[in-house]
């Protein structure tokens, strides 16, 4: 399993929200870039980084610091946040992005979502972002009614490879992630699966660590001091 340290970007800035209200926003650190150099001295495996102001307004607000970023780093950088376009996808990956997230163009443009897994297959990932057991869509804003384990099945099918998996309620409360979610989606597809949302301490890492999970991302625990990066790393 891999650890993924989370870069959420806010008008620049590197924030934290609670449970996914943008009104709800903690300014974590002064520059992105600098807590992405962080991480990679950390030795972590891969950055997680969403333009939440992208998210919100269905573009790429934050681009252009998400390529230097991209560019000052040497591991691996998946990105979500308002992709809705091909040349939204063409664009990340050509600047050096490794995996691509859609979101809410996988409800919402299913045609888009089978090209971009036939061009670029495992690149592409799929968020799959819940709120009482339905997935949400525009940045959290908007709930469905598509529940989240035939979302998951559906996904599958279409050929897509990771699902990263965020009970919306969980995300930055530092309870824990949805365990009883969790562990139903990995009965239910063969997905390599990212755990996103609530993360506080390494008792939370060991836990999807024993549910063999893909990956788990960490944000406002590393901010706050209360799991240690390096020795999550370790563990894992």
């Amino acid at each position: 399993m891999i650890v993924l340290p989370a870069i959420d970007i806010l008008d620049g800035k590197p924030v934290r929200l609670y449970q996914g209200d943008y009104g709800q926003s903690t300014c974590v650190a002064d520059d992105s870039l600098v807590c992405a150099k962080n991480f990679e001295a950390a030795n972590a495996p891969y950055l997680h980084i969403v333009d939440l102001n992208g998210a919100k307004e269905g573009n790429r607000v934050n681009e252009d610091l998400i390529y230097e970023i991209v560019k000052t780093c040497t591991i691996p950088v998946e990105v979500g946040g308002g992709i809705r376009t091909m040349s939204a996808i063409d664009s990340y990956i050509e600047n050096g992005v490794s995996r691509v997230i859609l979101g809410t163009s996988a409800i919402q443009n299913i045609g888009l979502l089978k090209d971009a897994v036939r061009k670029y297959g495992s690149k592409i990932a799929v968020g799959l972002d819940c709120k009482d057991g339905y997935v949400c869509t525009s940045g959290w804003l908007e709930k469905s009614k598509e529940y989240y384990l035939d979302f998951a099945k559906r996904m599958e099918e279409i050929g897509v490879q990771t699902l990263i998996c965020t009970d919306i309620s969980k995300d930055g409360t530092l309870q824990g992630p949805n365990f009883k979610m969790l562990e139903a989606l990995k009965n239910h597809v063969s997905c390599n699966l990212i755990a996103s949302g609530g993360v506080r301490d390494l008792s939370h890492i060991k836990k999807c660590k024993d549910l063999d999970l893909y990956g788990v991302i960490a944000g406002k625990a590393i901010y706050e001091k209360t799991l240690d990066l390096k020795e999550a790393i370790r563990i894992c």
